[in-house]
């Protein structure tokens, strides 16, 4: 995994689990990898792992069974969308508008863009 140098590496596997479940690689109410594997897999020190986890257990997208291991919670998807939603709206966002208005770029530039994005990435 290449990590971005301006995030924490915990953050960035945590977007590295909400996207393998999302996609339905770690489906909800299955069984997530342990903190030792994850932490082999990503080549991070599982202090690292831990934190996520702990992270992913704070906003309720995992669970740990005593024993057994972590497991997505069954509304995982529901909200891990919630929380990079959240987290576009208020980190991301801004700054995309900021640049769109010190380039002059129009927001029909963007919608016919992202229309385009859409219809070639996703039908």
């Amino acid at each position: 995994m290449d990590f971005r140098e301006k995030q924490a590496i915990y953050l960035q596997i945590a977007d590295y689990v909400c996207e393998k479940i999302l996609l339905g690689q770690w489906p909800p109410g299955e069984r997530i990898p342990s903190v030792r594997d994850l932490g082999i897999e990503l080549e991070v020190n599982p202090n690292t792992v831990v934190r996520t986890y702990d992270f992913l257990q704070q906003k309720n997208i995992i669970f740990n069974k005593r024993g057994i291991g972590y497991f997505a919670a069954d509304d995982a998807n529901n909200r891990i969308t919630a929380y990079r939603r959240e987290q576009f709206l208020e980190t991301e966002l801004p700054v995309f508008f900021r640049t769109m208005y010190l380039l002059n770029i129009d927001l029909k530039e963007i919608e016919q863009r992202y229309d385009d994005f859409v219809k070639a990435e996703f039908k």
